[in-house]
């Protein structure tokens, strides 16, 4: 009998945290009694980095790039961009057609980056075999921003025709996306399914006498120089070591410029990218991070004393989950306004205070386990529930 087949889709047009977050889903879904097969589809050519379990394949779209002023050209291929998404739209339909999963997740955008999924979604309602379902994160930008943007590209309207479901990976009690945008009209089911936290060893002690560590970590890195610069100039706590972890869509002279300020003050270290973060924060004393979703579960995750200094533009999401979860005591916040050397120097001096308690859902993973499970199976859901 053929195994269940799950494909779950990205646009990784900025950063590869939206490949990460559908990583570990595929993981989490991978493990499903059923044992489906999962297809990532996904827009970043760092994946050939990552752990690929048997089971999940990856497939790689031609890049898009998404520059600071929220305009889209090809990441690396000499294409207008109509050519390009022409291009990525057709190898979509192709795959989704032969693959036939009978789960779709979309990550975020309901008809992918540049309405690329329109024609291949059409296809599958019309097929009418895949269930379908979008994922939103916890947060998508400030309110009025989010109004206008999902009525300019009539998201309601092609939710309503496309999708069976939206899961969204956070807790109405921090930030209800469709009650706090009053997003209204939307006829499919609606399921807040937690943070997508997984267990994680909550220390790593250091190795060898290794001295205590502080981690800056900037995810992708294309907009993260400046924290990079700051941390790489600031003062350690006595007898500690940095990391700076600057990522790979950081572009070659600024690494440059953070080597030569981590050169100069002892202690500090530059690793350009590495693939699986979560060891070195968990032996991490402290994290300075920006305020990307996975990042920040992560920091929830194993409970670190963490200082977040969001992006600001062109989406003001980091901003809104920051400054959300610091007035609950889970992180402390530093706009970029205010960033600095020493601004960040004072707040590693500071006494690591005792681990708050989360006092949000985080069992995100499980219950989209559980509503995937539900959604191969709804028969089998009905029979148990009677």
């Amino acid at each position: 009998m053929q195994a269940n087949r799950i494909a779950l889709y990205s646009h990784d047009t900025l950063g590869f945290g939206h490949f990460r977050r559908n990583l570990m889903l595929a993981k989490k879904l991978r493990a499903l009694p059923s044992k489906p097969d999962v297809m990532l589809v996904a827009g970043t050519y760092e994946v050939g980095a990552f752990d690929i379990p048997d089971g999940i394949e990856v497939l790689t779209l031609p890049a898009y790039a998404k520059h600071a002023d929220g305009q889209y050209t090809a990441r690396r291929l000499n294409m207008e961009l109509c050519e390009l998404r022409a291009l990525r739209e057709a190898i979509l339909a192709a795959t989704l057609k032969r693959f036939a999963p009978d789960l779709l997740i979309v990550d975020n955008v309901p008809l992918g980056a540049q309405g690329e999924l329109e024609g291949p979604l059409r296809k599958l309602r019309k097929r009418g075999k895949t269930r379908l379902v979008l994922g939103c994160r916890d947060i998508l930008d400030d309110p009025a921003t989010v109004r206008r943007q999902w009525l300019r590209q009539r998201h309601v309207e092609t939710i309503n025709t496309y999708f069976d479901a939206v899961w969204i990976y956070g807790d109405p009690a921090v930030y209800d996306v469709f009650k706090d945008c009053d997003l209204t009209g939307i006829t499919a089911e609606i399921v807040h399914t937690g943070y997508l936290l997984k267990d994680w060893p909550a220390e790593v002690a250091p190795s060898g006498g290794e001295a205590p560590l502080v981690l800056c970590t900037v995810g992708g890195g294309r907009d993260g120089l400046d924290l990079c610069k700051a941390f790489a100039a600031a003062e350690l706590p006595a007898g500690h070591r940095g990391i700076i972890v600057p990522g790979t869509q950081m572009d070659a002279d600024a690494l440059a410029r953070i080597r030569q300020i981590a050169a100069g003050n002892r202690g500090m270290q530059v690793v350009p990218f590495v693939p699986d973060l979560v060891p070195l924060m968990a032996a991490a004393r402290r994290i300075v991070a920006m305020g990307g979703y996975n990042t920040t579960c992560e920091i929830l995750a194993l409970k670190k004393p963490a200082l977040i200094v969001p992006r600001v533009a062109p989406r003001t999401e980091q901003l809104i989950r920051a400054r959300a979860l610091s007035d609950r005591g889970l992180v402390d916040i530093c706009h970029p306004r205010g960033l600095s050397p020493t601004a960040l120097s004072e707040w590693m001096a500071r006494p690591i205070p005792r681990a708050a308690s989360h006092g949000i859902r985080t069992d995100g993973l499980a219950s989209v386990a559980a509503l995937a499970q539900s959604a191969l199976y709804p028969d089998y859901q009905q029979i148990a529930a009677e």
